[in-house]
C-alpha cells in the first residue's frame, strides 16, 4: 500500500524557549518515557500528560491514526520524542507530524473547546486534475465533508476514512479521504473543528489531486491514491450522493513513518511558527464556482481566534440550570422502587454507615444490583452538599470513579443510587487482620495505580476540575476484580481550569488524611488530595491505618514510615501478610518513595497525579529525595491532630 511521502513535518514556536538542564527539559524527558506507552495502549491511541507547575509546566499530547496498531503507534511517538527536541531545540512550544502519529507539547495547555489550537498548515500533493476540474472539486468537497461527519458522529475514536465508489466515472481519478479529531473532543466540537479547517483550506486545494490540513485538534486529508489501512468507512458515488457507511473496518499492518520534503506547506493564522528543513510555499488557486458555494456554506463558521491569557473564558463551561434540571429529572427513581429494592432499608442489606448516612444494597426489578446512600435527617450533609454531590458525580465518568445511576427526593427521603461495588470499601479489607491476607502485592499495586488514575481524571482530564477533599480508604470502593473506584463526593469542590487553590473557614474531612495546610489554615487544592493519596499509599503497603496506635518509633504511620526510610529499613514497615518473595523489594520501595513525595510538608513539592502515574509506570525515572513529613499525634482526648513541627531526625 503506498504511503504519503514527506514526513516528518516539525513546527517550532518562534519564542518562549527553555534552557538546557532546566525543569522544563526534565519534564520533557519524564513525559517522553511514558506518553508513547500510554497512547499506544489506550483504546483511542491517544494520551495527554501534564508535568510541573506554571511557568515551567509542560503539557503534552500524542495521537496516532485510527487505522494503525499499537506497535506502530508506540514506535512513531517514541521517534517523535527523539526528533522534535532536536528539530525545535529548546522551544517550549513544538509540534511534529508523521504519517502514523502526531506529537505536540507546550507550556500552554490546549483545552478541548479551543477549536483553533495553534497554527493551521496545508500540505498539497504535486499534480493537477486535467479532466473536468470543477466536477472533481465538488467531489472532493462532498467526500471530505461526508468523512468529517462520520468521524465526528459515528466513531468513538473521532476517526474516519472515505473513498469514491468503484462505479464512479472511470475517466476520473478515484479519491480517498481521512478525517480525525482528538478523542477528547465531543462530537459537535469535532465537527466544528473539521468544518473550520475545511472551509479555510478547500480554496487552496482547487484542481489538486491531493491535500491535507494539519491542526492540533483535528486534521483531514484526501488523495487520488490509497493511503490508509483497511476498507473505507464512507463511500460516495457522485458529488451529490449521500454517503453510505461501508462494512466495519479492520486493522491492517501498521503504516511506518516515511521521511522527505513535502510538495508545499502553508501556515494559516494562529501562532507564528518556523518550519525547519521544509520548503514553505503558498498555493494560489483559481477561483471557481465551488469557491462561492464553500464560502456561502461556511461564512458563519469563521475561525474563532484563540483567546489571550487575559481574555480566555473560564473553564469549565458550567451547564445551564435548565440542563442540570433535565439531567436530574432523567435520573429520578421512585422511592417505592428503592424501598422494594432494599427490603425497606432492612438492616441485613446495610453495607456501611458514615457521617452522612447509611448505604444499603438493593436489587432493581431488572436484576441490576445497586448501592443506595440514604442521607439521615440529622446528616451534616445538607441540601448544599447533596446538590454538590449530584452536580459532580453525574458528570464524572471514569472506570476509577464510582458511577451515579439515580436519585430520589420523595417523602422527605434523600437517596443517591450508585452502581453496586461487590467488594465494598478498601478499609474493610485492608485493616482487617484476616481479610487483608487476600491482598497480594499485585492487587495492592493495582489499587494504588487505579486511585492515581481516578485522581488524574478528576484533577486534569475530566470536564470538571474536581478537588475531592475527603479521600480515605473508606471512600475507595473495590469492584469484583479489585479495581478501585473513588466515591463520596459530598465535600468535593469544582475548580476553574486555571484555579490552583481555595480557602475555607469550614474545615471538613477526616483527621489523618487531611493535608497540614488544609487542617491548619483551610487551604485546599489538588495538592491536598495528593497528600491524602500519599497517606493511602502508606496504608496499602503497611496494612496500618494512619493516626492509630501503630507499633514503631513514632505513634503515627507517616512518622513510622519516614523514620524507617531515613534509617534505610523501610522494608520493615511492609505488611507481614504479604509473603516474602511474592513481590519485588524495588517495586515496594519505589511506591513508598512516591508516597513520601505526596505527603511533603510544602504543597508545591508534592507530585501531581500525572507525574505519579509516570513514576509508577517506569522504573527508569529518577525520583527526587523526599523531605520529612509532618507529624500526626493523638491528643489527650484520643483524637488525631496535627503537630505544627516537622519530625526531627
Amino acid at each position: 500500500m503506498p504511503c504519503a511521502t514527506g514526513y516528518p513535518w516539525p513546527f517550532c514556536g518562534e519564542s518562549n524557549n527553555f534552557k538546557a538542564n532546566s525543569s522544563y527539559q526534565s519534564h520533557l524527558s519524564l513525559v517522553a518515557a511514558s506518553l508513547p506507552k500510554n497512547a499506544s495502549t489506550s483504546p483511542n491511541l491517544f494520551a495527554t500528560a501534564v508535568v510541573g507547575t506554571i511557568p515551567e509546566q509542560l503539557w503534552a499530547m500524542g495521537l496516532c491514526r485510527g487505522d494503525v496498531d499499537a506497535t506502530a503507534c508506540f514506535n512513531c511517538l517514541t521517534q517523535a520524542f527523539r526528533d522534535l527536541p532536536n528539530d525545535c531545540s529548546y522551544n517550549k512550544d513544538a509540534t511534529i507530524y508523521y504519517n502514523p502519529c502526531m506529537l505536540h507539547y507546550s507550556n500552554d495547555q490546549l483545552l478541548p473547546e479551543d477549536d483553533d489550537s495553534g497554527g493551521l498548515y496545508t500540505i498539497t500533493t504535486t499534480g493537477n486534475v486535467t479532466s473536468d476540474p470543477v466536477r472533481f472539486n465538488r467531489l472532493v468537497a462532498a467526500l471530505v465533508n461526508a468523512t468529517a461527519d462520520y468521524a465526528a458522529y459515528n466513531s468513538t475514536r473521532r476517526f474516519a476514512t472515505g473513498e469514491t465508489s468503484a462505479d464512479f466515472d472511470s475517466e476520473f481519478p478515484k479519491v480517498y479521504s481521512l478525517a480525525q479529531c482528538t478523542p477528547d473532543l465531543k462530537a459537535a466540537q469535532c465537527r466544528k473543528c473539521l468544518a473550520a479547517i475545511i472551509s479555510q483550506t478547500l480554496d487552496d486545494f482547487q484542481n489538486l489531486i491531493g491535500g491535507r490540513a494539519l491542526w492540533i485538534n483535528c486534521t483531514y486529508r484526501y488523495e487520488a491514491a490509497p493511503f490508509f489501512n483497511g476498507p473505507a468507512m464512507v463511500q460516495i458515488a457522485a458529488p451529490s450522493s449521500v454517503p453510505v457507511p461501508a462494512a466495519a473496518p479492520t486493522l491492517a499492518p501498521a503504516i511506518q513513518p516515511s521521511y522527505g520534503t513535502p510538495a508545499a506547506v502553508a501556515g494559516v493564522g494562529g501562532r507564528k511558527y518556523s518550519l525547519p528543513n521544509v520548503v514553505v510555499a503558498v498555493v494560489l488557486a483559481t477561483a471557481t464556482a465551488l469557491n462561492l458555494v464553500v464560502c456561502l456554506c461556511f461564512w458563519r463558521r469563521r475561525r474563532r481566534r484563540r483567546p489571550t491569557a487575559q481574555a480566555k473564558q473560564p473553564y469549565p463551561k458550567y451547564s445551564t440550570e435548565a440542563e442540570d434540571m433535565e439531567m436530574v429529572d432523567s435520573m429520578m427513581i421512585d422511592v417505592s422502587t428503592l424501598r422494594a429494592a432494599t427490603d425497606d432499608f432492612d438492616e441485613s442489606n446495610k453495607l456501611g454507615e458514615g457521617g452522612f448516612g447509611a448505604v444499603y444494597k438493593g436489587v432493581l426489578p431488572d436484576g441490576d444490583e445497586i448501592a443506595v446512600k440514604r442521607l439521615s435527617q440529622c446528616s451534616t450533609q445538607g441540601i448544599e452538599e447533596l446538590k454538590n454531590e449530584l452536580a459532580l458525580v453525574a458528570k464524572l465518568k471514569h472506570k476509577n470513579v464510582v458511577r451515579l445511576v439515580g436519585i430520589c427526593l420523595e417523602q422527605q427521603e434523600r437517596l443517591l443510587v450508585y452502581e453496586f461495588v461487590p467488594n465494598r470499601s478498601l478499609d474493610l479489607i485492608l485493616f482487617d487482620t484476616e481479610k487483608r491476607e487476600q491482598l497480594s502485592w499485585e492487587q495492592r499495586y493495582k489499587i494504588i495505580n487505579g486511585i492515581a488514575r481516578g485522581l488524574q481524571y478528576l484533577h486534569e482530564d475530566s470536564q470538571l476540575k474536581v478537588v475531592h477533599r475527603d479521600l480515605k480508604a473508606s471512600n475507595i470502593l473495590l469492584d469484583a476484580n479489585m479495581n478501585p473506584k473513588i466515591s463520596d463526593f459530598g465535600l468535593a469542590r469544582i475548580f476553574g481550569r486555571d484555579q490552583t487553590q481555595a480557602v475555607t473557614d469550614r474545615v471538613l474531612g477526616t483527621y489523618g488524611y487531611m493535608a497540614p495546610e488544609y487542617l491548619m489554615r483551610g487551604n485546599y487544592s489538588t495538592k491536598s488530595d495528593a497528600f491524602s493519596f500519599g497517606v493511602m499509599v502508606m496504608e496499602i503497603i503497611t496494612g496500618r491505618k494512619n493516626g492509630c496506635c501503630n507499633s514503631g518509633m513514632s505513634d503515627d504511620l507517616l512518622g513510622t514510615v519516614w523514620e524507617h526510610w531515613d534509617a534505610g529499613t523501610a522494608m520493615e514497615t511492609v505488611d507481614p501478610c504479604m509473603a516474602a518473595g511474592s513481590f519485588s523489594e524495588g517495586d515496594v520501595l519505589r511506591c513508598i518513595h512516591i508516597g513520601l513525595l505526596c505527603v511533603q510538608p510544602d504543597p508545591v513539592a508534592r507530585a501531581v497525579m500525572s507525574s505519579v502515574l509516570m513514576m509508577l509506570g517506569s522504573d527508569i525515572i529518577t525520583l527526587q529525595a523526599p523531605s520529612k513529613p509532618m507529624l500526626f499525634a493523638r491528643n489527650t482526648a484520643g483524637n488525631t491532630t496535627l503537630s505544627t513541627v516537622s519530625l526531627q531526625g
